[in-house]
């Protein structure tokens, strides 16, 4: 089966072709980054104006690469949520009208599930049951998985996401958008040892996370140094890194709690704060210490894409999920109320 994948759930317009049998075939990503750096975060009516613009050549241009022309397209699998409504809509809206045209089946993704099947992709996919840690802009979730749809969340962060704390601490410190990146590269540079922050709600049993007062603590540090006149970029450096360590090691501990308490030895983790080198290498050591091993997508299907959504959808649709006559755009959308498939 060929599922035409595309999402759009905030600031990029991703679409891929995804072949049950071959495989992924083509994809194709347009990021915003530039329409929105000059306000410092996502504009949502511009990033919803701007998917409509990208969608038509992105969808040409895939199946020109895939070489597959529209009539051999078996389905389509778009981001119904969680996201920014306006984009969610733009997207759904034109996979319906393009499934309608096509006379072929359509079905919205969660965003999530992508993520959490983006290892899927990879020439060594990890085997069910596995604990996945779910850690974007949006989301800080701890999923023990024991199939597609068969979901128990066992940790969430009560406040900021890890990547939403990594792009509001940099900005706090006059970095550019988006912050997360910036910080990793900035800590490249930094003396350890120099600050030392607090690894939140490490200290109690449980696996939930907080990072609203790591963010709070990183900006006194920072505005300490600033009127002590100690603000060049060694300082800001050493300052990137004792925030990503703290960060680090929060999601390594909890990490490391979830695997002992389900006695699972597969930890798979996906977002697009899993791009990051430092939390990779962390939890490769913590994996191996426990004798289990870790797997996550390739840096480019970290971030939201479209071949997430192709796989994802592929597998349901394979399973006969399909739309109903409605489209609805969730804004919110809890991860276990997806329906399971069952093989």
């Amino acid at each position: 089966m060929r599922v035409l994948g595309i999402e759009t759930s905030c600031d990029e317009t991703g679409v891929a072709l995804y072949d049950s049998e071959r495989g992924l075939l083509a994809d194709a990503l347009f990021s915003q980054i530039d329409l929105h750096r000059i306000y410092g975060g996502v504009v949502p009516e511009l990033a919803s104006r701007d998917h409509v613009k990208r969608l038509v050549p992105l969808v040409r241009e895939v199946l020109e690469r895939a070489g597959v022309a529209e009539g051999e397209v078996d389905g389509i699998a778009y981001t119904a949520g969680p996201g920014l409504v306006g984009a969610l809509l733009v997207g759904g809206a034109f996979a319906r009208a393009l499934a309608f045209a096509w006379q072929v089946p359509a079905l919205g993704v969660h965003h999530m599930e992508g993520h959490l099947l983006a290892p899927m992709l990879e020439d060594r996919p990890p085997e069910f049951p596995f604990v996945a840690l779910l850690v974007s802009g949006g989301h800080t979730q701890l999923v023990r998985v024991d199939g597609i749809g068969q979901y128990q969340l066992l940790g969430e962060s009560l406040d900021d996401a890890a990547g939403e704390a990594f792009d509001k601490t940099a900005k706090l410190m006059g970095l550019r958008y988006p912050g997360g990146p910036e910080i990793a590269r900035l800590a490249e540079q930094g003396q350890s040892g120099r600050f030392v922050f607090p690894r939140p709600m490490t200290d109690r049993p449980g696996l939930d996370f907080s990072f609203s007062g790591l963010k709070t603590f990183t900006l006194n540090t920072w505005q300490r140094c600033v009127a002590e006149g100690d603000d060049g970029e060694q300082t800001r450096s050493d300052v990137a890194l004792a925030f990503e360590q703290a960060v680090v090691e929060t999601l390594t501990i909890k990490c490391r709690r979830a695997l002992k308490a389900t006695g699972l030895k597969r930890l798979v983790i996906a977002g697009g704060v899993s791009a990051n080198r430092r939390l990779r290498a962390s939890l490769e050591q913590m994996a191996g210490g426990l004798k289990g091993e870790l797997f996550y997508a390739r840096t480019e299907f970290c971030t939201d894409n479209g071949a997430m959504i192709a796989y994802a959808g592929c597998q349901r649709l394979m399973a006969g999920q399909q739309d109903g006559v409605g489209l609805e755009a969730r804004a919110r959308w809890p991860l276990e109320q997806l329906p399971s498939i069952v093989n």
